[in-house]
């Protein structure tokens, strides 16, 4: 892992019952909520490259037909304040949950 999806597994772990590193379908997510049907991914430098772009717009195509959102989050932002990235990730999932 990444020193900022470290940072940011360790805030959420405390209080999550999601998963790390889960599996769906062909693709790993860094972080999955099932009750939320959230996958949360960390983008580093490498996600503003075309190949990438282009692997994340299909993967995050993918999930939705799943009907799964993805919420990409850069990783200079947990690195900034990876407590208030938690609380955002929270907010998110809550919301969804009450949709679904």
């Amino acid at each position: 892992m990444s020193p900022p999806e470290v940072r940011l597994w360790a805030r959420l772990r405390t209080r999550s019952e999601g998963n790390l590193a889960h599996p769906v379908g062909p693709y790993v997510l860094d972080f999955y909520g099932s009750a939320a049907k959230l996958a949360i991914e960390v983008n580093g430098s490498q996600h503003t490259l075309d190949d990438h772009q282009i692997r994340d717009i299909n993967r995050d195509q993918w999930l939705a037909d799943q009907g799964i959102h993805t919420y990409r989050i850069p990783a200079v932002q947990i690195m900034t304040d990876a407590d208030e990235m938690a609380d955002g990730i929270y907010r998110l999932a809550f919301e969804r949950v009450a949709k679904l």
